[in-house]
């Protein structure tokens, strides 16, 4: 049994915007950059837990809407001179269908 799952497809997702999924256990908020690229990460900031899914897309990276810290959308990394990290799940997108694979979540450090 395959671990990807179809969540969307790709044009329900707002370029340089995120849609809220909600799991079992957390949100994940995926997101879609200006080059239709695809990324997965907790709709949570480090910080103080901000709804990351609300956030301003630019580039490769997400601005929290509290506080502004900026996230990186692949790695899930805090960009300085703020620090953290959001655990990211692997996305892909076939024939316009995004696709989810929580079994292969990257955990934050």
């Amino acid at each position: 049994m395959s671990d990807w799952i179809a969540i969307a497809m790709l044009d329900e997702i707002p370029t340089m915007g995120a849609r809220k999924l909600q799991t079992e256990t957390q949100e994940i908020a995926v997101f879609r950059t200006g080059n239709d690229e695809v990324f997965a990460l907790r709709d949570r900031c480090p910080h103080r837990g901000g709804p990351l899914s609300q956030g301003i897309v630019h580039g490769d990276t997400v601005s929290c809407p509290l506080h502004n810290w900026k996230i990186d959308l692949q790695s899930g990394e805090v960009q300085g001179p703020d620090d953290g990290c959001v655990n990211t799940y692997a996305v892909k997108v076939d024939e316009g269908v995004v696709y989810l694979n929580l079994a292969q979540a990257e955990s934050a450090a």
